[in-house]
């Protein structure tokens, strides 16, 4: 199972497949590096990716250029099929160097790029090798992708849909179809394209990625001919919220489906509105679907329930036929029940925060900024709001934006990437997530952490196993700032400029 396998940490492809080799000592020796590659590729093409890359990994040694080469794109590819990120750029480095000019070779280079959380290497990539070959199918759909992070969805749609028209049998470009229309909030679109994804699939619906794919066609289709997130009142009109800071977390008052005012917590860092099994049940909101949800915690990926609000309505808006979590099971053994939260953002709505002020101000567009703003950073929106970040020496990762949380923090993958002085030490904490008590959490002292021109040095910062979120994003999460970090500002999401803006201000009242 990919949420078992742990990454490696990237040394350089020698290395890489040096590793993988010594997982193919099984291959019989009168093979010819020939029958080896096809046996790997037919392992590859029937969903046994983990058979294949082994195999892969050793032919990549090869010294003739015909076993070399297709060897590192096999495990570029097996290993992003099993979620091994650092060995997926390791091998993309490498055929990179080998193919310099290869449109496919650049196209897959991006892909590697954004499944390490690398979003700018990868749109660079991807516009490589649509220069050199505007035919390029990987090309296109790798654009969508950019695209779609960048809140540009019907460009997006428009290069994912080339990308199905140059190649129509691979499964992954109906996914990004899939999901562009899921975002467009064309649902029934979106369920089409993601029955399309399932069939293409080696495995059919027995493939580990139809699982989630299956329910989410449900819940689409549940809508029937509703709008989602259909504005009905206050959705042209800018609205200022106030709020409350509750355990260095943002909390509004809101009603869904007419029912008395409850608290939620907005937290850019969910997809969707969550509420507890208990407010559901009060609130006559019911199950649609199951999905699979992730987050810190040993639970990892976790089993929840999907529902939908027919109305939910704060700060003078109102909007229906809005998606949700019902966190149903509950998790048991949490220090405090879980809560209701919304996001904003997944709403299509801008938003700015004024911890000084305590106010929200939400719109689809956001009114100028009164003063400017001290550091500007490209806001991508790959299923969560995410910027870029260096850490250590200058190591880019990508962080979630966090209003929902607390600390600022890093992977545990992140971690083990740093020249650590072997006397440090590592301060055992008791983290809650998401998904339950994370066991592996730990302060660790002395990172240096860099957005733009804000610069923390010697930090102490919260180590989590973030790696059932980074497998079910499909990209690898660095970290997470939260409440730490972004109550030091007044902070703009903007989603029509792609932008986060951050103006320092002086310290919530």
């Amino acid at each position: 199972m990919p949420s078992r396998s742990r990454p490696m940490t990237a040394l350089g492809a020698a290395v890489v497949v040096l590793g993988l080799a010594a997982g193919a000592r099984g291959l019989a020796q009168s093979d010819t590096p020939e029958l080896q590659l096809q046996r790997a590729r037919t392992f590859y093409g029937n969903g046994q990716y983990l058979e294949a890359l082994p195999i892969f990994g050793e032919l990549a040694q090869a010294e003739a250029e015909a076993v070399r080469v297709p060897a590192t794109l096999g495990v570029l590819q097996s290993a992003l099929r099993v979620a091994r990120f650092d060995l997926a750029r390791s091998a993309a480095v490498s055929l990179r160097r080998e193919r310099p000019g290869d449109p496919e070779v650049r196209a897959y280079f991006g892909d590697a790029m954004w499944a390490s959380g690398l979003f700018a290497e990868a749109d660079t990539a991807y516009r490589e090798a649509f220069a050199i070959d505007v035919g390029n199918a990987r090309a296109h759909n790798g654009l969508a992708r950019v695209l779609s992070a960048r809140v540009r969805h019907q460009d997006a749609l428009d290069h994912a849909l080339t990308a199905i028209r140059l190649a129509p049998q691979e499964s992954d470009f109906h996914h990004t179809v899939g999901t562009i229309y899921h975002r467009l909030g064309r649902y029934a679109d979106a369920a089409a394209a993601y029955e399309r994804f399932m069939r293409l699939l080696p495995k059919g619906e027995q493939d580990e990625r139809a699982i989630w794919t299956k329910s989410t066609i449900t819940q689409l289709r549940a809508f029937g001919d509703d709008v989602p997130n259909q504005f009905i009142a206050g959705g042209d009109q800018v609205h200022v919220v106030p709020f409350r800071l509750v355990n260095e977390k943002v909390v509004v008052t809101a009603r869904i489906n007419g029912g008395p005012d409850l608290d939620f917590v907005v937290d850019t860092g969910a997809e969707l509105a969550t509420l507890s099994r208990r407010t559901a049940e009060r609130q006559g909101v019911t199950p649609i679907a199951f999905t699979v949800s992730a987050g810190v915690g040993e639970v990892g990926l976790r089993g929840l329930q999907i529902g939908r609000l027919d109305t939910l309505e704060f700060g003078g808006l109102k909007v229906r036929n809005v998606p949700c979590i019902i966190k149903s099971p509950a998790l048991l053994d949490l220090p405090t029940p879980e809560r209701e939260s919304l996001s904003p953002l997944a709403l299509g709505l801008s938003m700015a925060v004024d911890y000084q002020r305590r106010t929200i101000t939400l719109a689809k567009r956001l009114p100028a900024d009164p003063e400017p703003a001290d550091e500007t950073m490209p806001l991508w929106l790959s299923r969560l709001a995410t910027v870029r970040g260096t850490v250590g020496d200058g190591q880019p990762r990508s962080f979630v934006v966090d209003t929902g949380g607390q600390v600022i923090s890093i992977s545990t993958d992140t971690a083990r990437a740093l020249p650590i002085d072997p006397g440090m030490r590592k301060i055992a904490l008791k983290v809650y997530g998401a998904s339950g008590w994370d066991r592996e959490a730990y302060l660790l002292p002395g990172v240096d952490l860099a957005f733009n021109d804000i610069r923390f040095n010697r930090l102490s910062v919260v180590v989590l196993n973030l790696r059932a979120p980074s497998i079910l994003l499909g990209y690898d999460l660095g970290g997470i700032v939260g409440h730490q970090f972004l109550s030091r500002y007044h902070v703009s999401f903007d989603l029509d400029r792609a932008e986060l803006r951050l103006r320092k201000t002086a310290p919530p009242l």
